[in-house]
């Protein structure tokens, strides 16, 4: 009784008055204790009247009536009882009659019933039944009876249709059964592919966006109250809970969105089990716990029924997906059941692809950290800029790559494209980045270090496209040797505005060993001349309509920037880029960019 006069709804009246007579009674039986019952031929008398009762009366009865225990357990249901709750007699046969009340009725139904078995007296109480379709409000009548060959009375409830002004509600099951499975079908049907799409909807399959998305969609089509519950380092802790939109239950949900789920609850046992449970008529109301304010969790929320089943994907558990209602939508069915297991099968595999998503994504940054100069060097007499932006399209590590690094008498540049993407092309662009810049050491011409990089990478299965550029300090200016190995050609901006496109050429590294080539080219540099090395992802930029970037306005963009800054310039490339694609990038871009000061 403490507990149902916690609940919003709660008649405290009739709490009051359950109360009082629940104190009368004890009163009384500890004034009678001992006396004996009744006479043998009384007791003859009634359990005949029991037999007749339950052969002409009970099963014909033309109202739904239920055969109640001491402790309020079913013992027995008619016809009529069965269709009112929509279940049938084996169902309601050994459970509590007041689990099928709503929580607000039932601490008083529950007096009632001793109040009946043991004055005797009849007793008759307004409820609402929570039947398989929807609350009823019925008047149920409690008097005891006597049975033959039991130690205890029993007690008959006997209900009918509340006087109040009838609903559409309030019409007889019958009556619309056959439509309203029908429409539940179909409802449950259209939850299920809302769900499926709307997870797959997420191409990086973000587990925070796709936990939520479905909490939403489960509370507004089948519940009132989600709780998705995930594993982190063994422990199950609270990750969403979402409840009806009034300012109460907003504020309950905050609160117990904090309320990780305690050994021994419901989702702690199922996730351990990796079975489900459900509960069509909740009578613990300590399933899912207690509240830091004392009261069960489930009282809290007012849930009268409650299923709660694992997060499997067949390999491993992830956590459990619990779902509430109250008596307003009706209790649990096992169709129910069988629609948020699956849904939560689908959301359990988006989160183990979301998991495996976020490691590669972490080895791809590393990777992408180890191949990607943090910061590039001070090469004494000019300035440098590299930019690199990944593709935004393909969740793959690309094998894009720059460099610049020191040589025996002066510095390097290279910058190169592997075919293909992920964790294989990066093992090769890994390769070829850090065998140029190794065997420049040695020997700075790039026609010969391309060469023996291409020995060194015939066997592989993939290509590579590379442009090395060797720089050596001379009179004011710098000396250039270039090499092309099949790469988009250099681009030389004079110090007057002049833009040159250099001739580049050459095989792609790892493709032929006999006939392999190097575009070379050799020129002077003097102070303000500025050389734009980049990828074929730059001219190979789509807009929406498949129209390519070219080359042609790559040359415009540089001749527009070519007084600012290099680091300014290749953004302004950047940028001329992303606007043009509208942010969808296909492919990795990559630029480097050094300008001789003199």
């Amino acid at each position: 009784m403490r507990s149902a006069a916690l609940l919003p709804d709660a008649d405290r009246g009739a709490l009051l008055d359950a109360a009082l007579a629940d104190l009368e009674r004890a009163v009384t039986a500890l004034l009678t204790s001992g006396a004996d019952r009744s006479s043998t031929q009384a007791k003859n008398e009634v359990a005949d009247g029991e037999r007749r009762l339950l052969r002409t009366v009970f099963q014909d009865a033309p109202v739904p009536l239920f055969l109640l225990e001491r402790d309020g357990t079913v013992r027995r249901v008619n016809r009529q009882a069965g269709a009112l709750l929509g279940s049938s007699a084996g169902y309601l046969t050994g459970k509590p009659f007041p689990m099928f009340c709503d929580l607000a009725t039932r601490a008083t139904v529950g007096s009632h019933v001793a109040g009946v078995f043991h004055s005797g007296q009849r007793r008759r109480s307004r409820v609402r039944l929570l039947s398989g379709h929807g609350p009823v409000e019925v008047d149920v009548t409690f008097a005891r009876i006597w049975v033959s060959g039991e130690p205890d009375p029993l007690v008959v409830a006997a209900t009918a249709p509340s006087t109040r002004e009838p609903s559409a509600r309030d019409l007889p099951p019958q009556a619309t059964a056959k439509n309203d499975a029908v429409a539940t079908v179909v409802h449950r049907m259209d939850v299920l592919a809302t769900a499926t799409g709307m997870l797959l909807d997420d191409d990086s399959f973000t587990e925070s966006v796709a936990v939520r998305r479905c909490a939403r969609l489960l509370a507004a089509e089948l519940a009132e109250w989600v709780f998705i519950d995930l594993e982190r380092d063994e422990c199950l802790l609270r990750q969403v809970v979402i409840g009806p939109d009034d300012e109460r239950s907003t504020e309950v949900a905050r609160m117990l969105e904090d309320l990780d789920p305690a050994p021994g609850t419901l989702p702690a046992t199922v996730h351990l089990s990796g079975r489900s449970v459900m509960r069509a008529h909740l009578d613990d109301l300590g399933m899912l716990g207690t509240s830091p304010s004392g009261p069960p969790v489930c009282g809290l929320i007012e849930a009268s029924s409650l299923m709660c089943v694992p997060l499997d994907d067949g390999e491993r558990c992830h956590g459990t997906l619990t779902l509430a209602v109250s008596g307003e939508q009706g209790p649990f069915e096992l169709m129910d059941l069988g629609l948020v297991e699956r849904l939560a099968r689908n959301l359990a595999l988006v989160i183990r692809a979301g998991r495996r998503y976020r490691r590669r994504a972490i080895v791809a940054d590393r990777l992408r950290a180890g191949l990607l100069p943090r910061e590039l060097p001070a090469v004494p007499g000019a300035e440098i800029a590299g930019r690199h932006h990944p593709a935004t399209r393909d969740t793959g590590f690309g094998g894009d790559f720059y460099e610049v690094f020191p040589t025996g008498s002066g510095w390097g540049l290279a910058l190169g494209d592997v075919c293909g993407k992920g964790e294989d092309a990066a093992a090769v662009t890994a390769t070829a980045k850090h065998g140029i810049r190794l065997l420049a050491r040695w020997n700075p011409k790039p026609a010969e270090v391309l060469s023996m990089m291409n020995e060194v990478l015939i066997d592989d299965e993939r290509f590579v496209t590379a442009v090395m550029a060797y720089l050596e300090p001379r009179d004011g200016g710098m000396v250039m040797t270039l090499g092309s190995a099949g790469h988009p050609p250099a681009i030389l901006i004079r110090r007057d505005g002049l833009i040159r496109t250099m001739g580049g050429g050459g095989i792609p590294l790892g493709l032929f060993e006999d006939d392999f080539g190097v575009g070379v080219e050799q020129l002077d540099l003097e102070a303000g001349d500025t050389l734009f090395l980049y990828s074929d992802g730059v001219p190979e930029v789509c807009d929406p309509s498949l129209a390519r970037f070219g080359h042609e306005r790559l040359i415009e963009i540089l001749a527009a920037h070519a007084d600012q800054a290099v680091t300014d310039l290749v953004l302004a490339v950047e940028q001329a880029l992303l606007e043009f694609c509208g942010g969808d990038l296909r492919d990795d871009v990559s630029m480097l960019a050094l300008r001789v000061t003199g």
